[in-house]
């Protein structure tokens, strides 16, 4: 009788602690920083870059893959926007260099906004040949430099 009540009770105070822990408030994780978000990012869309062959700002078929996964998740994440940054390479004179950037991140925001996200959850920016990726005059290099990137912001 005496191990009976002690199991009891045993059964009785462990039952309270975990009573007492559920009604303990749960702590939030902390929130992610837009570092963190730009990396999920990447990794559920596979990139936030896209590339361009010449001085064109047409989307290839790999750039428009691309472009659907990024609105499927900035659609799933309506409180992030997203800024589209321009980039030409370093053989174009400046201006047209800039006109070349702003064509690009236009292209990437409509077919964006084709895809269903907002127009107002995105802005665009052309960097023109100002920020290369890669620095140098080979054709590799060029390549890397003509892009559009998306920036994740809050």
């Amino acid at each position: 009788m005496k191990r009976s009540v002690a199991a009891l009770l045993a059964v009785l105070m462990l039952g309270g602690a975990n009573v007492a822990a559920a009604q303990r408030p749960r702590v939030p994780p902390p929130p992610m920083t837009i570092e963190m978000l730009q990396m999920e990012f990447v990794g559920r869309t596979g990139s936030d870059l896209v590339y361009f062959t010449g001085s064109g700002h047409g989307l290839d078929a790999a750039a428009q893959r691309t472009l659907m996964a990024q609105a499927a998740w900035l659609l799933a994440n309506p409180a992030i926007r997203a800024r589209i940054e321009g980039h030409a390479d370093e053989r174009t004179p400046r201006d047209y260099a800039l006109a070349v950037g702003e064509r690009r991140a236009t292209a990437v925001r409509d077919f964006l906004v084709l895809q269903g996200v907002p127009a107002a959850q995105l802005t665009i920016i052309s960097w023109g040949r100002e920020r290369p990726v890669v620095a140098g005059s080979s054709e590799g290099a060029l390549a890397l430099n003509r892009r559009v990137k998306t920036v994740l912001m809050r």
